[in-house]
């Protein structure tokens, strides 16, 4: 009779249940490990020993109805919510989809291929070159013997072959393009990804694109040179750009030049005097810290022992190369302040492009 008490009362609370709280309330009351129904089950101790077996067996089937009636009213309050919330969501199959985002090409790539295709108009051709470099041909044969102190700008990952590195720079690809076409004359630009290893900055990565530029021939002059950069320069930054020759250095050309443009946001306004076009003072100009003036990048006439190390005779030929970053074209081009900010994939950054 208490058994039967016991399931008439818990099945009538049961009933009454209108929400997974109070479920779980009764769940605990009846069928937790202090409830009534554990309770019961430990009297059969108390029993006469010829009572326990028959008692033992309506508390189980006790226990099995219990747990029954709970799996029907938890499946039936779940049914309960979902209908609700199809309810206050009603889904107006009317309303149009929503669009899917088409994807786009990434910043770097598009100024990449802005670069590509503007030294193609002027008659350059694409050359492929690898990027996993012997130190021969990443230093030696472009006039870095290893005593060179020209080899100190530039902390190298080398692989646990000996001799065997990733590539520093675009630089290489002039030795593997010279001896495949020596002794015809070249011009081409060699795209590609190089290693550093180098602190990481808001200017500096450990890796990083580079375009190289390289045109050899019987008639080459640095005045070449010069009317290429320019072009480049003006077709890349806009028709109005001004560019500046500086001498310089580098083991692998003589003479050696840096090219600089006016300041895209100042309009170079210290280098050539005021401006009617300048968006600020150039004093004010955090971009070219008050120069006027954005390097773009390094170039000069080949080195005659490049030239000879390549298969070309230097009292014959002469020829000039540069090299350009993309992701910095693209800073000085757009006013990006972080070159982390090409390998972050923040979608707020690159839906700028």
């Amino acid at each position: 009779m208490e058994l039967e008490q016991l399931r008439q009362q818990a099945l009538a609370q049961l009933e009454a249940v209108a929400d997974e709280t109070a479920l779980s309330s009764w769940n605990s009351q009846y069928l937790g490990k202090n409830g009534l129904l554990t309770q019961a089950l430990k009297r059969i101790a108390q029993l006469p020993p010829q009572e326990r077996p028959s008692y033992g067996q309506q508390v189980n089937a006790l226990k099995e109805a219990l747990l029954a009636a709970f799996e029907r009213k938890k499946s039936e309050l779940h049914q309960q919510e979902i209908a609700r919330s199809l309810a206050a969501e009603a889904l107006d199959v009317t309303l149009p989809g929503r669009p899917v985002l088409r994807g786009r090409l990434h910043p770097a790539t598009q100024v990449m291929r802005d670069i590509l295709a503007i030294f193609a108009e002027l008659g350059f051709q694409v050359y492929r070159s690898r990027e996993v470099e012997d130190d021969l041909t990443n230093f030696e044969l472009l006039n870095m013997p290893p005593h060179h102190p020209a080899r100190d700008l530039w902390d190298t990952f080398h692989t646990t072959v000996p001799g065997v590195l990733l590539r520093t720079h675009t630089s290489p690809g002039q030795i593997h393009v010279m001896r495949q076409y020596c002794p015809r004359p070249i011009r081409v630009v060699l795209p590609g990804m190089c290693y550093r290893y180098e602190q990481i900055t808001a200017r500096s990565e450990i890796q990083f694109q580079q375009v190289e530029g390289l045109a050899i021939g019987e008639s080459i002059s640095l005045a070449d040179l010069i009317g290429t950069l320019s072009t480049f320069a003006k077709r890349f930054f806009g028709g109005d750009r001004r560019i500046r020759i500086r001498n310089s250095y580098f083991p692998f050309t003589e003479p050696s030049i840096e090219v600089d443009v006016d300041c895209i946001l100042c309009q170079g306004e210290n280098a050539a005097g005021p401006s009617a076009t300048a968006t600020l003072p150039v004093s004010s100009c955090t971009l070219c810290k008050g120069t006027g003036w954005l390097e773009i990048l390094g170039a000069g006439m080949v080195h005659p022992v490049v030239l000879r190390h390549g298969g070309y005779d230097p009292e014959r030929f002469q020829g000039f190369a540069f090299g350009l970053g993309p992701q910095r074209m693209a800073m000085l081009k757009y006013g990006i302040h972080d070159i982390r900010l090409f390998w972050s994939n923040a979608r707020h950054f690159l839906e700028q492009f």
